[in-house]
């Protein structure tokens, strides 16, 4: 694959000041690269901008799973789920080196809304759904089999369980492989890079007026079609295209807390339900982050106008401990196991019959419901805006999304897309084959290889281990991160990453799985940035101080936190 770097991004702002394209897309999330990789691979001309960093908002602060959906079981949507298994299986086969099978633990209690048996068929009715390509099939638990598994697990009350299976992934990594295929594809891919204002040609928009927040240059990207991916950002795009636009959006807030395993050895997934209002938690065992971590969430809580501004409150903890103390009492845990924790907004619709509501308005939107997960609009001059969506559907999604803005292309445009082939893996170096292949080459040359960078990186691994030879690291690892210097530059050249916090908060789990943060290592690594993008050792300080400052601001909510704790007032301690 081709480099994605911030050489790049700089060819890519290139070609986007001189070049009129036939789909712009705004938004890096996972919706935005799909469409741009389905668009690109029609043999269409792609723009891509992102405002922040790819992945930044809701494709990076996710519960990190594939998986089918059984809760739309409860309400008989066979073909949601039936989609949604088709996809895992292609998503495990295709990109092994990101999403990998995960076991699932489903205790059952006396009083449970849901007993044994009924569970048991649903599962039968979800393995049938996904054709038996699960990783594995579901297993029926005895109260002693479950407690082999789970010792810790709240005894009181045990009936059993349930085994299944579905997926853990690399939300991020998926998203940014997903451009960087893209690019390979044609398409001209910028991260920092904001949209600022639509482009009128008549009572059409044409393009936008996007500014580079590395320069500060404001430019003009001129297209055929303007879609619009911006997740929970829907409805703050929508009111710069029209003066009449309507709420799209109820957004909510879900918080996740993450522990280091050894608190929490979970050998798989467990199921909680808050015996309060019902709603579904996961404790998600992530070996695969740094020396492992515990992934506990997610809470659901309605935000304000802005989704910058959501935080995690003590209550979001509260809540979550409640769940911990009430399923696993014999761990003792309290918040000060805590380690770290990250806030995602999900772009929910504010009501499903807003097509209707909004059909005769000025601002000419006709909202589609695709399906319960997402929703495809056309919006003001032309545009279209897509809100919602399951990851686990991204590639689908994405598919959806290109032929509704065929639809009201030019027909040349139309004549000219050829069928979407996405189904083929967003990095070949992922795949089972290209890593055997690797191992054999690297057996044959003596190389040991770290089982981390296969895990991660898959065949990629050999390209960083030439890259640690090259630039031997002048500081010890920290667990988990075998060669983190490399990564770094890795990163840098495959990655897009522009700033430490890409690399620390998103391309690697270090801020997240570490009591430190990684902040002693900040130093070196703010070094090979400034060696890597060839500044000076002025620029290394300042990219350090944006760092920290970062890390600052995400953890604020932790000094909160031992407040409350202290006067006993929001949080069981």
């Amino acid at each position: 694959m081709a480099e994605f770097s911030f050489r790049s991004r700089e060819q890519s702002l290139t070609r986007m000041s001189s070049q009129t394209f036939d789909v712009l897309v705004i938004g890096g999330g996972i919706t935005g690269a799909g469409v741009a990789r389905d668009a690109a691979s029609r043999g269409l001309s792609v723009a891509l901008v992102e405002k922040r960093d790819f992945a930044w908002g809701t494709s990076s602060r996710s519960s990190k799973l594939i998986h089918g959906g059984l809760r739309y079981l409860e309400n008989w949507e066979l073909s949601l789920v039936f989609e949604a298994l088709s996809e895992r299986a292609l998503l495990l086969r295709t990109a092994p080196h990101m999403v990998r099978p995960l076991p699932f633990f489903l205790p059952v209690y006396e009083g449970d809304a849901h007993g044994k048996g009924l569970l048991n068929l649903g599962l039968w009715l979800y393995d049938l759904l996904a054709l038996f390509r699960a990783p594995g099939f579901h297993r029926s638990l005895s109260r002693k089999q479950v407690l082999a598994q789970l010792p810790f697990l709240k005894k009181e009350g045990l009936t059993g369980g349930l085994k299944y299976f579905d997926a853990s992934m690399w939300d991020d990594a998926l998203a940014v492989e997903t451009l960087r295929a893209a690019q390979d594809g044609g398409v001209a891919v910028a991260n920092y890079t904001e949209a600022i204002e639509p482009l009128w040609q008549g009572d059409r928009v044409t393009g936008y007026r996007v500014r580079d927040a590395e320069s500060g240059r404001d430019f003009e990207v001129h297209a055929q079609k303007v879609v619009i991916c911006a997740g929970p950002w829907t409805d703050q795009v929508g009111a710069k295209l029209s003066p009449d636009w309507k709420r799209w959006l109820g957004p909510s807030k879900g918080v996740h807390l993450i522990f280091d395993h050894k608190k929490i050895p979970v050998p798989g997934a467990v199921v909680m339900s808050h015996p309060q209002d019902g709603r579904i938690s996961f404790v998600i065992p992530r070996p695969d982050f740094g020396a492992g971590v515990t992934i506990v969430g997610t809470t659901d809580a309605p935000i304000g106008a802005d989704p910058e501004k959501v935080s995690i409150e003590p209550n979001d903890v509260s809540y979550l401990m409640e769940l911990l103390q009430r399923y696993f009492p014999e761990l003792k845990l309290s918040p000060h196991d805590v380690l770290s924790g990250y806030v995602g907004v999900r772009p929910l619709m504010a009501q499903p019959s807003h097509a209707a509501e909004n059909g005769s308005e000025p601002s000419g939107i006709a909202l589609q419901k695709v399906s319960r997960e997402h929703h495809i609009g056309s919006g003001p001059g032309g545009t279209v805006l897509v809100a919602g969506g399951k990851y686990t559907t991204y590639r689908r999604m994405a598919q959806e999304i290109v032929d509704f803005t065929l639809m009201d292309a030019a027909p040349e445009l139309r004549q000219r897309a050829t069928r979407s082939k996405t189904r083929g893996p967003v990095n070949p170096q992922g795949t089972v084959n290209a890593v055997r292949i690797a191992q054999i080459k690297a057996r044959n040359e003596g190389v040991v290889v770290p089982r981390e960078l296969f895990e991660r990186y898959g065949a990629d691994a050999l390209e960083i281990l030439k890259i640690a030879a090259s630039a031997p690291a002048q500081q010890a690892d920290p667990d988990g991160f075998p060669c983190l210097e490399a990564q770094l530059r890795f990163s840098m050249r495959s990655g897009m990453v522009m700033h430490l916090e890409d690399f620390y908060f998103r391309r690697m789990p270090l801020y997240s799985c570490r009591a430190d943060h990684g902040v002693p290592w900040c130093e070196r690594l703010a070094q090979i940035w400034a060696e890597e993008r060839g500044l000076d050792a002025a620029a290394a300080g300042l990219e350090r101080q944006r760092l920290m400052d970062e890390i600052s601001r995400r953890s604020a909510w932790k000094q909160s936190l031992e407040v409350t704790t202290q006067t006993g007032t929001a949080v069981k301690a």
